[in-house]
Parts: C-alpha cells; sequence; structure tokens
C-alpha cells in the first residue's frame, strides 16, 4: 500500500501550516514502510533528539536486562542496588519504592515542581535524585517526572556492570542495525539547550559520573525510532532474533497507572479511545512512536524542540490513518 500523491501533497500541506517543526514522517504497514518524508531540511540520516521517547527505550532496555537474569523482577527494591546510599533519619518511604514504582510513575518525591537546576547542577545525579524520592508522599499515587527515571540508569548500571550506552549498542542498535551511540556530555546550560534545540547533535546525554540520562538525552533517526516502533509491533522479535520477550512487550504496554484519564504502562503511554487501541513512546516538542497492533500499523514522527508543540496523536488519528482508509 502507497499513498497516492495527492495524498502526499496533502500531507506536506498540513505539516508546513500546522505542525512546522515536524522533520520526519514514516509510516510502516504491515511491516512495509508505505510513507517515508523529511522537512525542513533534514533527511534519513539527521539524528534528532527525541527527547522523553527515550524513556520507553529505557523501558526496552530494562525488558532486555530482566530477559538475561541481571534484575531479577521489577518488583525488587532500589536501594537493592545502591548499597552505599545513606538514608536520612527516620526516612522509611524511599525503603518501600521498588522498580515497578518507578516505571509505572507511581513514586513519591520530595518535590511539587522537578528540581531540574539543582539535579543537573550537582556531581551526582543519581544520589541527588535518590534524595529527593520519598518523603510523605504515597507510593501509588501518579506523578509524572523527568529526573526521577534517573535513578533508573543507576539501576541499570548496578545490574548490568557497564554503561547503559555499552548496554544499548551490544543489546538493542546493533542487533537492530541502529548506528551505535557514544556518551554526550553536557557541561553548563548552552550546551544543555544546544542538545535540545539544534540540529547536527548526537549521542546519549551522560552526568558527570558518566551515567546516561533515562528520562531524555537520546538522539536517533527517524528511521530508528521507526525500528523500535516494528520491534514492540512484532512482540520483540527483529528478522527472526527474540531481542525482549514477548512477555515483557505485553506487560508493559498494559494500564498500569493513570495520569487523570490517560493510561499509563511501564514508560509506554496506552491509547484507548472508540475508534483505536494503540501505545505510543511520546517526547516533548511532537517525537513519537505510535503503534496499533490491530491495524500492524507503527507511525513515528521525528520533530525538533518547540514548546507547546500540537498534538501528534491528533494528527495520526485524524488525518493520516483516515488517508491510508484504515
Amino acid at each position: 500500500m502507497k499513498m497516492r500523491t495527492t495524498e502526499t501533497l496533502e500531507l506536506r500541506k498540513l505539516i508546513q501550516t500546522k505542525y512546522s517543526n515536524i522533520i520526519g514522517i514514516e509510516v510502516v504497514k504491515d511491516n512495509k514502510v508505505v510513507f517515508e518524508d523529511y522537512f525542513n531540511g533534514y533527511s534519513n540520516h539527521d539524528l534528532v533528539h527525541v527527547a522523553s521517547v527515550t524513556k520507553s527505550i529505557v523501558s526496552l532496555l530494562l525488558g532486555i536486562a530482566i530477559d538475561k537474569g541481571f534484575i531479577k523482577s521489577i518488583d525488587q527494591k532500589i536501594l537493592e542496588f545502591f548499597p552505599d546510599y545513606m538514608i536520612k533519619r527516620r526516612e522509611t518511604t524511599i525503603q518501600e519504592i521498588t522498580i515497578r514504582d518507578l516505571i509505572t510513575m507511581t513514586a513519591p518525591y520530595k518535590f511539587k515542581y522537578e528540581p531540574y537546576t539543582k539535579v543537573y547542577s550537582s556531581d551526582d545525579w543519581t544520589k541527588s535524585v535518590l534524595d529527593f524520592l520519598g518523603g510523605k508522599g504515597k507510593i501509588g499515587q501518579f506523578k509524572y517526572t523527568t529526573i526521577g527515571l534517573h535513578v533508573l540508569s543507576g539501576i541499570l548500571v548496578s545490574a548490568v556492570g557497564k554503561s547503559i550506552v555499552e548496554f544499548a549498542n551490544e543489546n538493542l542498535f546493533q542487533p537492530l542495525n541502529i548506528k551505535s551511540t557514544h556518551h554526550a556530555p553536557i557541561k553548563n546550560k548552552e550546551e544543555y539547550f544546544a542538545f535540545l534545540k539544534n540540529k547536527g547533535v548526537s549521542g546519549w546525554v551522560v552526568d558527570p559520573k558518566g551515567m546516561n540520562t533515562a528520562g531524555w538525552g537520546l538522539a536517533l533517526t527517524l528511521n530508528d525510532v521507526s525500528k523500535i516502533g516494528q520491534l514492540y509491533l512484532n512482540l520483540g522479535k527483529w528478522k527472526g532474533t527474540q531481542i525482549v520477550s514477548s512477555q515483557w512487550i505485553a506487560e508493559s504496554t498494559k494500564v498500569h497507572s493513570l495520569f487523570n484519564e490517560l493510561p499509563y504502562g511501564y514508560l509506554w503511554w496506552i491509547i484507548k479511545d472508540e475508534t483505536i487501541n494503540a501505545y505510543a513512546a511520546i517526547g516533548d516538542g511532537g517525537n513519537i512512536i505510535f503503534i496499533s497492533p490491530e491495524k500492524e500499523l507503527v507511525i513515528s514522527i521525528t520533530s525538533t524542540f518547540f514548546p507547546r508543540a500540537k498534538d501528534r496523536i491528533e494528527l495520526i488519528k485524524e488525518f493520516i490513518i483516515p488517508m491510508l482508509n484504515l
């Protein structure tokens, strides 16, 4: 199935007028690319910071680590992985927090608004976030966080004995023929904003201790994120090789918590309404991997940083899917 020329022109016009920060769209139906296009001077070789799509990829890496026996269960307490961390006196909640609480966004924190500056100006981002975990909040209440997931990076590194970049290159990127990535140190505010906004970024942001970010900070191409989507659509299998177990795919894309009325899995958003059942990795600015198993469909969109970007789910449901007559 290929889009007709008139449909392609319609989509391009819509992108230019209403979604001008989009740099690439790829649509895969029945494991075949039926549409791929680039905008704003970008091409299939260009990397882009995919923002919170990083979270969903870290969820995938966690599943691989569990499959390989590095981590016993997501119900392990997080402090098992940080034996040298000194708990503050009378602090009890943090001792009960599990990996499951982190990946379902139901761990409590001692902040109302995320203290980015305090964490990112520290010498040890993992310890800084651990210091913010727990408090008087209750485990089980949804609290979306980006910096809080840096603890998950520490857990993965402690469990597998190597950096996330090394683990990802060996167990995910190379098997999917995604170009190996590298550490991308951020030394100051200017470099931070440059990574968010500039063309030509690459790598995976790393903290002063050599720990890669888990909530943001990974640069990939449109084809790369589309491959991640196809891996999920095919229940963890890539060209005959099981990269991650189908059980992990199934569990991580079920509803485990709710943000208001929005369902959430293991660092994946679940999309259920009268028109479609799907799930998605969603990143700031309009980066998305949208997967509909019932339609055997993957739609990937990469975008440059743009505050309050228009909803990509709306674009997908109201224009792209109808255009394909699905």
